[in-house]
């Protein structure tokens, strides 16, 4: 019995001690790039790990406080090194890659998860972050969350659609109103569209520039706009000033502009996206009870 117990003891400081290990190897000071990541480490309840940031990641204000690590897409890392992180997350959005073997290199844990916008992309993000920060079950909570949310859209979306057609849009990101790039296909932008029940005119892959002269040929029936320099009614004005061919659009003449929020299209599918579907559906469908204001039939 002796034994036994004696055994018993010694089984118990060796997994006590695995589990303290297990827990000291877990990163404790983060860099993040990538706003959509960054807001997602922050659902996870780990802000309080994060010691740096990149530019895009502005969700919540409480973040502006951090040190800025610059453009994910241009990182130094010398300015990384000096917060002494564990670890930088980031999507395939970061570099350049050098960097990011320097960092390497320096004993920085470097995870490099997917921008893609897809759901799978998600839920594989989501479950790294959650091993990550210990908050396993959290993170399925989340994506289920996300999952029940999106399925209550798409069922209004296809109600909604059984009265009043898929509305053409364009999604534009520009900057002070200079020539904008127009959302393709494969992006956030275009499914943030699709997800809402519109119908992207534009068939290109990704991200690319139109001349306004084109963009006025599409004639969308509704302009979804960002500007990364402004917002408000400025970034309105700086849009058709320098695009003025976008005044002749159903668009326009019906007054169906939407601004949205940069930072959205940044870093993959991210915890605010649910919010902004919601108004941007009930922009595509102005003659329908908005959604979330009904329940939906059948549930």
């Amino acid at each position: 019995m002796r034994f036994v117990a004696k055994l018993t003891v010694i089984l118990t400081g060796l997994l006590l001690t695995h589990l303290a290990l297990a827990d000291t190897q877990r990163p404790v000071r983060w860099v993040s790039a990538g706003g959509a990541l960054t807001e997602w480490v922050v659902a996870l309840g780990g802000e309080s790990s994060l010691v740096g940031v990149d530019s895009t990641s502005q969700h919540p204000e409480s973040l502006k406080s951090l040190p800025s690590i610059g453009y994910q897409r241009q990182l130094s890392s010398e300015g990384i090194l000096s917060l002494r992180p564990d670890i930088l997350v980031g999507t395939e959005e970061m570099g350049p890659p050098p960097v990011l073997e320097q960092l390497r290199a320096a004993g920085v844990r470097v995870e490099v998860l997917r921008a893609a916008a897809e759901m799978s992309a998600l839920q594989g993000n989501l479950q790294t972050l959650g091993v990550l920060l210990g908050k396993e079950g959290q993170a399925r909570e989340l994506t289920e969350q996300y999952v029940k949310r999106l399925g209550d859209q798409q069922i209004w979306v296809a109600q909604a659609q059984q009265r009043q057609a898929a509305p053409g849009v364009l999604l534009l990101v520009s900057h002070a109103g200079a020539a904008p790039m127009v959302a393709g296909t494969g992006t956030v932008g275009d499914w943030l569209i699709k997800q809402a029940g519109g119908r992207n005119l534009a068939i290109h892959a990704g991200y690319k520039v139109f001349s306004a002269e084109a963009m006025a040929g599409l004639d969308p029936e509704v302009v979804v706009f960002t500007d990364r320099a402004q917002n408000g009614a400025s970034s309105r004005e700086a849009l058709f000033r320098e695009n003025p061919f976008l005044a002749a659009t159903r668009a326009a003449h019906h007054q169906r502009l939407i601004e949205v929020d940069p930072t959205l299209l940044v870093g993959g599918l991210g915890p605010r996206l649910p919010d902004a579907l919601q108004e941007l559906t009930n922009a595509f469908y102005p003659t329908e009870t908005p959604f979330g204001t009904k329940a939906i039939s059948g549930q």
